[in-house]
């Protein structure tokens, strides 16, 4: 199981109200989400269920809120995922560079519902930054803790809402929006001077601009007080946590904006650098390269957000801006910017949670659309420097791999002849670039899917690309998410045996008939349970 929590931001839910005891009102959101861990290592977990073979489920990523507590459906969906009598490995991956252990099969996650923690348990202060009401969570990790799954806290930063999946919205915290009103500059901003307040701009990481700290302070004084309340959980209920670095927690730039129609698949998005601390920054680096005139704005023939690479002059295949002096100055300055975000909050994290016993896990947006182009101007747009040229994914897998985090990557689940083959999708070969570039940095690789997928299908591809090479495989994969949907009986099925087959890794001796009949003999065993689950979910 696994749940994401946030303090000026959220990666999903709705808006959660409480009254702290000194009578403020707070609002706040978490996500989550259960597990499915394969075998492996000499650490081994027992749980005793009824008669049944499953394997255990763990928990990821985001969750929500309603009343009082956590959701009562969540224990009996809980159930279904875990209920097993034997005892089972479970896997563990590398905190530092140099891949995983050497034990078979990929861990499966399978993400919470977004409402999973209730009205009136949040953690922001709606008015004053730094005292937290953990409500709900204590009591979901405490359920964790009793089911035997292993949580993946996700410490989310962001705003819910606006983005592909996001089923309600929840803005940053109070306090921020009043900061960003009085100074607006604190939020991204594009060339028209649209203002975007899913994330704090990261030009001012270090500027002490919310009451008197910096945003950087305030994402480590979450976490730190994250750390001090459930000490007793990590390493232990809890062994991940997933570090929040922009928009849908994903390192990167608000760039493809969806809300309110701003931005449409396959758009090529548009640069975000048009606050004053960003410019600032700009305009020094500018002066530095001896370029000064370079330094007031962001390229201005980049087109708009629905445009596509010929549209424009600066991304077109022929004397493209991107190619030019210019071009790299101005894009290697931007992506910069986002690495050095993600290397000051990791520095945090890793120091924060340092000798906790669980792992620090990062997520990169799996940008496949106009990958077959030479200017990957939906990658640029976003902060990663990949073009036909260059390798964008391997300066962030060396950065990861300094702090020794996991490199977790979206689509592993898409096929390139699924998506618009006019806007040049290619995520298969994006993945395989990935791939290549956390190998050579030697970071550990995890995976999830972007869109919900129960099909066999999409649980095919995520099999082949979790298989990395002939000896190396994903250290995780995380499946979205746990809904009525997951538990229909065709779809339960399928789920069970891709997680089998996920669980039996490479080298397996079983061949995929005998897997898929212990599956059905799973599922048969839980149909009451899942029943139950599906229809406890639904409402």
């Amino acid at each position: 199981m696994a749940m994401s929590l946030n303090q000026i931001g959220a990666i999903s839910g709705t808006p959660i109200t409480t009254e702290s005891a000194g009578g403020e009102t707070t609002t706040a959101v978490v996500s989550a989400s259960a597990v499915w861990r394969s075998p492996p290592a000499n650490i081994r977990v027992s749980v005793q269920k009824q008669s049944t073979e499953a394997d255990r489920l763990s928990p990821s990523p985001p969750m929500s809120p309603v009343r009082g507590g956590i959701r009562a459906d969540l224990s009996v969906a809980c159930q279904a995922l875990m209920t097993e009598e034997e005892e089972v490995v479970v896997r563990e991956h590398r905190t530092g560079g140099g891949g995983v252990k050497e034990t078979k099969g990929v861990p499966v996650y399978v993400m919470m519902p977004l409402d999973s923690v209730t009205m009136g348990n949040g953690v922001n202060r709606r008015k004053a930054p730094g005292e937290y009401n953990w409500g709900g969570y204590a009591e979901l990790l405490e359920m964790a803790k009793k089911h035997g799954l292993k949580v993946q806290a996700v410490m989310s930063f962001h705003q819910c809402g606006g983005n592909v999946g996001d089923s309600c919205t929840i803005p940053l915290p109070k306090w921020v929006l009043e900061e960003i009103n009085k100074d607006p500059d604190l939020a991204y901003t594009d060339q028209w001077g649209r203002r975007n307040n899913e994330y704090l701009s990261l030009g001012c990481d270090t500027i002490p601009c919310l009451k008197g700290r910096t945003p950087i302070q305030c994402y480590s004084d979450y976490m730190r007080a994250f750390r001090e309340k459930f000490s007793h959980l990590l390493g232990d209920t809890i062994v991940e946590i997933q570090v929040g670095m922009g928009p849908a927690g994903e390192l990167r730039y608000p760039s493809y904006p969806e809300k309110d129609g701003i931005w449409r698949f396959p758009g090529i998005g548009a640069f975000q650098c048009y606050d004053k601390y960003m410019l600032s920054s700009l305009k020094a680096a500018a002066e530095n390269y001896g370029k000064p005139e370079w330094g007031s704005t962001g390229p201005t023939d980049a087109g708009e957000y629905n445009n596509w690479p010929e549209d424009t002059n600066f991304f077109k295949r022929e004397d493209g801006g991107w190619n030019s002096e210019y071009g790299e100055f101005f894009l290697s300055w931007y992506s910069q910017m986002l690495l050095d975000h993600g290397d000051r909050i990791l520095s945090s994290a890793t120091s924060i949670f340092e000798n906790q016993g669980v792992k620090i896990s990062v997520k990169v947006a799996g940008i496949h659309w106009h990958y077959g182009t030479r200017s990957h101007a939906p990658e640029l747009t976003a902060g990663y420097y990949n073009t036909r040229y260059r390798d964008g994914y391997l300066p962030i897998a060396r950065m990861l791999a300094r702090h020794g985090a996991v490199f977790n990557f979206t689509c592993i689940e898409m096929r390139d002849h699924e998506q618009p083959q006019d806007a040049q999708c290619a995520p298969e070969k994006l993945v395989q670039q990935v791939t290549l570039a956390t190998r050579e940095a030697q970071v550990p690789l995890a995976g999830e899917n972007a869109l919900p997928r129960y099909d066999d299908y999409a649980h095919e591809q995520i099999l082949n690309a979790a298989s990395l090479s002939d000896n190396d495989e994903m250290c995780a994969f995380t499946y979205l998410r746990m809904n009525p949907e997951l538990f229909q009986a065709d779809n339960w099925r399928r789920f069970v045996a891709f997680v089998k087959k996920m669980k039996e890794g490479k080298d397996v001796h079983k061949c995929w008939e005998q897997v898929e009949r212990e599956a059905e003999h799973f599922v048969h065993v839980t149909e009451p349970l899942v029943q139950e689950a599906a229809v406890a979910l639904t409402h």
